[in-house]
C-alpha cells in the first residue's frame, strides 16, 4: 500500500507523457548550432567536441530514423497552456464553398440539358397515368428547350458537343405523344424528321410506328409499304421484331381482304417462330377461303405451340418447409405469375373460339366437327380444355334451341371430376329452370353445390328456385353466400335486391342496387329498380331522377316514358306528365294505360274532340270492350255533336244490345232531340233492366262491381257543359251507377315498364349470362 498513491483533483492525469531525453528533442534542432553545421558539411557529420559525445551522436543519428518520439496528439505545448484538440475543432467551421457562376456558357448548357431530360421524364410519367394532353404539353416544352440547347451550344462555339441521344429521345417522345392524342399528321411529320436526320442510326424501326398510324387511318397500302420498309432495314438478329412486323403485314392483308397473301405471312411465322396469335389468324384465314383440310392442319399447329410457362405445381405450398412456403406465397401473385396466367388464358380463349368456329365447317355436322376438335385437344398440352369444349358444345346446342342434345351432352359429366361436374350441373339446373321444371332444376342445383360449394352460379340458381317458392329469407341467404364466394357476381347481387324488394326491405334493396349501379353503370334495369324502390318510399323526386338516367341511356323506351308520366302526375306536374305520356304514345301507340290517361287528360282540359282519337284507337285495340266505344260517344255528346253521338250509341246498341248504359243514353238523347225511337229504346231498357233484376235474384249476376269505362263516363259527365239540350233532365237517376273511371291515383294499374321488368325478374338477362360459359 505504501507504493500506492491516490490521485487528487489537482494532479494532471497526463503528466509525464512529455518527459524524455533532451537529446531526442527534434523541435530544438533548429537552434542547435552543431547540428546545423553538421548538416551543411558534405558528409553530414557534427564536428567532434568529445569522443564520448561523438560516438553517442553518431550512433543515435545513424541507427534511428527521423520519426516522432511522442504519442500522437500530445505535444509539449500542453505544458504551455494549450488545450487538447486532436480533431482540430478549435479552428472553427470550414469556409463556405465557392458559389458557381451560372452565367458561364458551360453552366447554362448543363442546366438546359437537365431541364430537357426532366421534361421528357415528366411527359412519359403523365402518359403512363392516363393524362395524354399533359404528356403532349410536356413533350412540346421539351422540344422547345432542346432547340434552345442546340442554339446555346452553337453560340458557345462547340456545336460538336450536341448530344444526339437527348435530341433523339425528345423527338421520339414528341412523335409518340402526338400519336397518343390522335394527332396523326403531326406524328408522321415528326417521325419523318427523325428519319431524315442521317445522324440518327437505327431509326429505321420507327417506320413500324408510321405503319401503325396508317393502319389506324385505314390507309392500308401505305401501312403495308412502311411495314415492308421496316422489315428490310431490320437485320435477322432481331428475330422477335421481324416476327411482329410480319404479323402486322398479315393483318393488313386481312383488312384488305387478300387472304392468300395473309396466309403466306402467317405460314412463314408459324414455320420460323410459331406463336398463338399467328396460329389463330392462320386458322381464320383458312376458314375465310373455306379450305377444310388446311383448317384442320392449322388447328393442330395452334394447339402445338409451346406456351413456355412454368408448371402450376410450383405455386402449391408444401407443409414441410416454412421458408419454402413463404417464398411460394410471395411469388404466387407476382407480376410474372400474372403474365403466365394471362398468356394461358389467351391461348385457351383462342383455342375455344377456333374450335367453335371451324367445328361446323370441317365435318358434315357441327357435333362431328366438335368431337374431332375435342379429340385433338385431348392429345395436346391443353388436355384440361377438352372438358370445357364438351360443355361449350352443349351450350352451342342450347343456343341452337336443341335442348335435348344440350341436356344429353351435359349429363355425361355427372361422373367427371368435381369442377366439370359442378359446371355441367349448373347449366342443367339453369336449363330446367327456364323450362319451369323446378324440381329437376333444384336437383341439379344441389348436385352442383355438392360438387363445388364455392360455385357462385350454382348458389345463385339455388336461390332462384327458393325464390320461386316464395321462401325469400332462404333465397336471400343463398344469394349472400354466392356474393361471399364472388363479390362480383352481379346476378346474385341483382336477385338479392329483388328479394329484399319482395320482403319490403326497401333500404337493403336500395343498397344492393346502388352497389350494383357502381359496377354496371349503364344497366337500365338496375337504374329502373332503384327508381322503383324510391317510388315505394314515396320519394318521387328521387324516383324521377333515376328514371331520367334510364331515359338518358334508352331515350325511346315507351314503358319508362309512361312511368315518368305517372310519377309526374302523382307529383302534381300535369304538363310534364302529359309530355312523357305523349312521348310514350308516340313510340308505342298500343299501350291502353297511356291511351286512357291521354283521353282523360283532354277531357279534363275541355278538349273532347282530341280525346276521341285516343278512345277510337283503344276501340281498335280492344273491340270487345264496350267502355271505349261509350267513351267515344260521350266525347261526341260533350263536344256538342249530338247527331254523331246518337249514331255512335246506336252502333254500340247493335253490337251490345244488352248494355244498359247505352240504352239509357239513347233514351235521353231521343227524348231531348224529340225523336220517335224513344219509345222503342225505353221498352228495350225496361226489358233489359227486368232481366238484370231476375239475374240478380237468382245470383247469376253481381251488381257490386262496375267497369272502369263506366267510371270514366261518370267523371266525364260530371264536368259542366254548356248548351246541352238535356241539362234539365234528371241526371242523378242515370248517374247512380257511375264513379270516377280513373279512380284514386294510387289505385291506377302499374305501367308496362314495371310489369315488364318485374315479370322478367328471373329471365335470361338477369340470371343466365354467367351460367353459360362464353
Amino acid at each position: 500500500m505504501e507504493n500506492v498513491h491516490l490521485a487528487v483533483e489537482e494532479d494532471d492525469l497526463y503528466s509525464g507523457y512529455n518527459d524524455y531525453n533532451p537529446t531526442f528533442d527534434s523541435e530544438e534542432l533548429e537552434n542547435d548550432v552543431g547540428f546545423q553545421q553538421a548538416v551543411r558539411t558534405s558528409y553530414g557529420r557534427r564536428p567532434p567536441v568529445s569522443v564520448c559525445v561523438c560516438v553517442c551522436v553518431c550512433v543515435c543519428v545513424s541507427a534511428r530514423p527521423m520519426t516522432a518520439v511522442r504519442a500522437a496528439g500530445y505535444t509539449s505545448s500542453l505544458t504551455r497552456g494549450m488545450t487538447f484538440d486532436p480533431l482540430g475543432q478549435s479552428r472553427g467551421p470550414a469556409p463556405p464553398l465557392e458559389a458557381k457562376n451560372e452565367n458561364t456558357p458551360e453552366e447554362k448548357i448543363k442546366i438546359l440539358e437537365k431541364k430537357v431530360n426532366d421534361l421528357v421524364k415528366e411527359s412519359c410519367i403523365a402518359h403512363s397515368m392516363g393524362s395524354s394532353e399533359l404528356a403532349l404539353e410536356k413533350a412540346k416544352e421539351a422540344g422547345r428547350k432542346d432547340r434552345a440547347l442546340v442554339k446555346q451550344k452553337e453560340l458557345s462555339g462547340k456545336p460538336e458537343q450536341i448530344n444526339l441521344d437527348t435530341r433523339y429521345s425528345v423527338l421520339l417522345n414528341l412523335a409518340n405523344q402526338y400519336a397518343n392524342n390522335e394527332m396523326f399528321q403531326e406524328a408522321l411529320n415528326t417521325y419523318q424528321l427523325i428519319l431524315n436526320n442521317k445522324m440518327f442510326t437505327n431509326a429505321g424501326c420507327l417506320k413500324v410506328n408510321m405503319g401503325n398510324i396508317y393502319l389506324k387511318l385505314k390507309n392500308y397500302p401505305k401501312a403495308l409499304k412502311y411495314y415492308r420498309m421496316a422489315l428490310d432495314q431490320i437485320s435477322d438478329e432481331h428475330k422477335e421484331m421481324r416476327t411482329k412486323i410480319m404479323q402486322n403485314i398479315g393483318m393488313v392483308f386481312v383488312c384488305m381482304g387478300q387472304y392468300t397473301d395473309a396466309i403466306t405471312s402467317f405460314e412463314q411465322i408459324m414455320s420460323n417462330s410459331p406463336n398463338i396469335k399467328a396460329g389463330y389468324n392462320l386458322t381464320l384465314c383458312y376458314y375465310a377461303i373455306g379450305d377444310r383440310e388446311r383448317m384442320k392442319k392449322a388447328f393442330q399447329e395452334l394447339i402445338s405451340v409451346p406456351l413456355c410457362i412454368d408448371d402450376e405445381d410450383k405455386y402449391i405450398p408444401s407443409n414441410d418447409d416454412p421458408t419454402s412456403n413463404l417464398i411460394t406465397e410471395a411469388i404466387k401473385n407476382d407480376k410474372l405469375h400474372q403474365m403466365e396466367r394471362d398468356r394461358k388464358s389467351m391461348a385457351e380463349k383462342f383455342i375455344m373460339t377456333t374450335a367453335k368456329l371451324i367445328a361446323p365447317a370441317i365435318e358434315t355436322s357441327f357435333a362431328t366437327g366438335f368431337d374431332w376438335c375435342v379429340e385433338m385437344v385431348k392429345s395436346s398440352q391443353y388436355v384440361e380444355l377438352a372438358n370445357d369444349l364438351e360443355i361449350n358444345k352443349a351450350i352451342t346446342f342450347l343456343r341452337q334451341k336443341d335442348i335435348n342434345q344440350a341436356v344429353k351432352t351435359l349429363k355425361t359429366f355427372e361422373k367427371k371430376d368435381t369442377r366439370v361436374k359442378s359446371t355441367a350441373a349448373t347449366n342443367l339446373s339453369f336449363i330446367y329452370f327456364l323450362e319451369k321444371d323446378f324440381d329437376q332444376a333444384d336437383r341439379f342445383a344441389d348436385l352442383a353445390m355438392n360438387a363445388d360449394r364455392y360455385n357462385p352460379a350454382a348458389l345463385t340458381n339455388k336461390g332462384n328456385i327458393v325464390f320461386v317458392k316464395q321462401e325469400y329469407e332462404k333465397a336471400a341467404e343463398f344469394f349472400k353466400e354466392a356474393l361471399r364466394n364472388d363479390s362480383m357476381c352481379t346476378e346474385a347481387l341483382y336477385n338479392l335486391g329483388l328479394t329484399y324488394k319482395r320482403m319490403n326491405h326497401v333500404e337493403e334493396g336500395l343498397d344492393c342496387f346502388i352497389k350494383l349501379h357502381n359496377i354496371l353503370r349503364n344497366s337500365t334495369q338496375v337504374m329502373y329498380q332503384v327508381a322503383s324502390l324510391y317510388e315505394l318510399k314515396e320519394n318521387y323526386p328521387e324516383a324521377i331522377e333515376w328514371l331520367m338516367k334510364v331515359i338518358s341511356v334508352t331515350p325511346t323506351d315507351p314503358h319508362v316514358l309512361a312511368k315518368l308520366g305517372q310519377l309526374f302526375d302523382i307529383d302534381g306536374d300535369k304538363s310534364q306528365a302529359f309530355q312523357y305520356y305523349s312521348e310514350s304514345f308516340r313510340y308505342l301507340p298500343s299501350n291502353i294505360t297511356v291511351i286512357e290517361w291521354l283521353g282523360a287528360h283532354y277531357i279534363e282540359t275541355q278538349f273532347c274532340e282530341k280525346a276521341i282519337q285516343y278512345f277510337e284507337r283503344a276501340t281498335l285495340i280492344q273491340p270487345n270492350q264496350v267502355k271505349w266505344q261509350l267513351m267515344v260517344a260521350s266525347c261526341y255528346r260533350r263536344s256538342g255533336n249530338y247527331q254523331k253521338a246518337l249514331e255512335t250509341y246506336k252502333d254500340i246498341h247493335h253490337k251490345f244490345p244488352e248494355n244498359i248504359e247505352c240504352l239509357r243514353f239513347l233514351v235521353r238523347l231521343c227524348t231531348d232531340m224529340g225523336l220517335k225511337e224513344v219509345q222503342e229504346y225505353a221498352t228495350k231498357l225496361k226489358k233489359v233492366e227486368k232481366m238484370k233484376e231476375i239475374k240478380e235474384q237468382v245470383g247469376l249476376h253481381s251488381s257490386s262491381s262496375s267497369t272502369k269505362g263506366e267510371r270514366l263516363i261518370s267523371k266525364m259527365r260530371s264536368y259542366p257543359v254548356s248548351n246541352e239540350p238535356y241539362e234539365g233532365s234528371n241526371s242523378k237517376e242515370l248517374d247512380a251507377s257511375y264513379v270516377d273511371p280513373l279512380g284514386p291515383q294510387a289505385e291506377r294499374p302499374r305501367t308496362g315498364a314495371t310489369k315488364r321488368i318485374e315479370d322478367d325478374e328471373f329471365g335470361d338477362d338477369e340470371l343466365g349470362d354467367d351460367l353459360l360459359p362464353e
